[in-house]
Formats: structure tokens, sequence, C-alpha cells
């Protein structure tokens, strides 16, 4: 099973790497373009019985290692 785990800073947290991004938009001449947010995008295969089970799993990795669910929110994609 492929999963796919998307991963953003929650709202209100400073993206300063999408601020960046959206200045330079700006500065190539995009001004509309607002609120950029960078995140990450994290794929990987994984054996496992069932789609329940996988998403269980996945969500358990994001918890300890792939997401700082301080700051963080993640969605998981399975396919």
């Amino acid at each position: 099973m492929r999963a796919k785990v998307h991963v953003f800073l929650k709202p209100g947290v400073l993206d300063v790497q999408g601020k960046a991004v959206e200045n330079a938009l700006h500065g190539l001449g995009w001004s509309g373009v607002e609120g950029v947010r960078v995140g990450k995008t994290i794929e990987f295969d994984l054996k496992a019985s069932d789609a329940a089970a996988a998403e269980a799993e996945v969500k358990q990795m994001c918890e300890k290692l792939l997401a700082n669910t301080v700051i963080e929110s993640y969605r998981v994609e399975l396919a």
C-alpha cells in the first residue's frame, strides 16, 4: 500500500518560508497571491493487511516522528 502524508504548519503559526515565497511571487509580478503556506509531502510503501490498519499505523508515525503536532497538522492518503 502506498502512503502519502501532507504536513503543514497550523494556522496562526508564522510560515517564514511561505512568506518568502509570497514576496518572491509579488516581486515577479503576481501581486494577487496571498497566504502562501509551504509544507512537505512524505511518500512511502507500507505493508498492511487493510486500509484501516494502514491508516492507524501511518497516523502513529505522524504523531511520533513525521509531524511536530504542536505546530503542524497532517493529512494521510492511502492508495
